[in-house]
């Protein structure tokens, strides 16, 4: 008896250190990401096109942006290869030190008055690289959390390196609006924005030491005991899993979509449309953010109880609803009703944020998950956050209004809600993670 419970008192151990370097590690790394987003939003334009005018050097630097969402479809295949292959553990190791090293370069560069065109080309390599690291992040860290985790509240299991997004953002934004309030315009210009940027080296450094300390997921250790593994997963995905593949990258374009017009697009908005101060905008997405971090393992614990599809589809048709509230919310220069806007849009991304995880694993066998869930995951990106931004800023220089947006952010909704539903509900099923079986 006290045998099974030492047992027990292990695998709950080992659980618990599987899921926090998951969380830790992708919130470390969602940091670096969101650093560059909002800096591009706030710094970019003024240091790495400075000859254009404030909306077309904006929408540069949202450009740079995307080249990220570009780079991550080639890192889910290169890394969703090996984290089949070689294992879960190791390609998490190498995706966090890929993104430590390029964020802190980004600190060090030079700006266009330095050094010319080769500043904003220097910056777009290295946010390639960031996006190539980040392509094979998530993966890795949903499956070593859900892998670990309890086959009977995988949604919960899964849910929570989804976090690591919430707070990842929390933490890129709170080091920036530490250093707007100790800086004034110019130092902030001049230097205050690289010290977040040159501060991830000694993030990455902690992050780096939880996961060295998690072993392998038990399920890679099953595949490769019994000989399951597959010589080429991506080719196996696209050979036998198209469907499946279709139905995550369909189902988080509009999650998507509607995240960065909550979160980035929302800083450009309320600072250059509604003229609201930089800090003010900052502590918006802060507040949402941080109470994120509680409602996404809330839905994903939902998920398990209601199913994935039903909390899915609800905040997918929340979000569709809300965002045409969400823009003259803003505009009434409210902070309260300002933090509402963005609260109930971030709640609605959240329902759908939630159980996205499991429902996108649960899609895919085994032998083939890291590769399939991991390509699905990036495509999405490449249609939704990737243009998002752009598309956003684009629509409000031709049409002078917030409609056009809310309309596209719509239409990317519906996507979503259409492939949610065409999607079977995989959260009763206790085969959904057999080794090499059709979810």
């Amino acid at each position: 008896m006290a045998s099974a419970t030492v047992t027990r008192a292990d695998e709950r151990r080992t659980r618990r250190r599987a899921i926090s370097g998951s969380v830790i590690g992708t919130a470390l790394e969602w940091y670096d990401f969101f650093l560059y987003g909002t800096a591009a939003a706030l710094v970019f334009n003024h240091l790495f096109f400075p000859t254009l005018d404030p909306l077309t050097g904006t929408l540069l630097a949202f450009g740079s942006f995307a080249v990220g969402f570009i780079a991550r479809p080639i890192g889910a295949i290169v890394f969703g290869h090996y984290g089949d292959r070689v294992g879960r553990k190791r390609v998490l190791v190498i995706t966090l030190l890929i993104m430590g090293i390029s964020t802190m370069l980004i600190g060090l560069l030079p700006g266009y008055t330095t050094v010319g065109v080769l500043a904003p080309i220097a910056l777009t390599v290295l946010r390639f690289v960031q996006g190539f690291g980040l392509g094979g992040e998530w993966g890795g860290a949903v499956l070593m959390s859900l892998e670990h985790g309890d086959p009977r509240r995988r949604g919960l299991a899964a849910s929570w390196p989804q976090i690591g997004v919430p707070l990842g953002l929390l933490l890129a934004n709170g080091v920036l609006t530490l250093f707007l309030w100790l800086t004034d315009d110019a130092a902030f210009l001049a230097w205050g924005w690289r010290v977040p940027f040159i501060l991830s080296a000694v993030l990455i450094a902690i992050g780096l030491w939880i996961r060295l300390h998690v072993t392998e997921s038990p399920e890679f250790e099953r595949l490769a005991a019994e000989g399951n593994r597959v010589k080429h997963p991506i080719l196996e995905v696209l050979k036998t899993q198209r469907r499946e593949l279709l139905i995550a990258t369909g189902s988080r374009v509009g999650t998507d979509v509607a995240f960065y017009i909550f979160v980035l697009f929302v800083v450009t908005y309320l600072t250059q449309m509604v003229g609201v101060e930089q800090t003010t905008a900052t502590l918006v997405v802060l507040l949402s953010a941080a109470a994120m971090v509680i409602f996404i393992p809330a839905f994903g614990a939902l998920s398990d109880k209601l199913g994935r599809k039903p909390v899915y589809v609800g905040g997918a048709v929340g979000a569709l609803i809300w965002v045409f509230a969400f823009f003259p919310l803003l505009e009434s220069h409210d902070l309260g009703l300002m933090i509402l806007a963005d609260f109930v849009g971030m709640l609605c991304w959240a329902a759908m944020y939630g159980p996205l995880a499991a429902f996108t694993t649960e899609l895919f066998p085994a032998n083939v998950r890291y590769s399939g869930a991991s390509l699905g995951f990036q495509l999405s990106g490449i249609l939704g956050g990737a243009l998002a931004p752009i598309i956003a800023v684009a629509l409000y220089g031709n049409f002078k209004s917030w409609l056009p947006i809310g309309v596209y952010v719509g239409v990317m909704l519906v996507i979503t809600i259409v492939s949610v539903l065409v999607a079977r509900e995989s959260s009763k099923d206790e085969h959904a993670l057999t080794p090499g079986s059709a979810a």
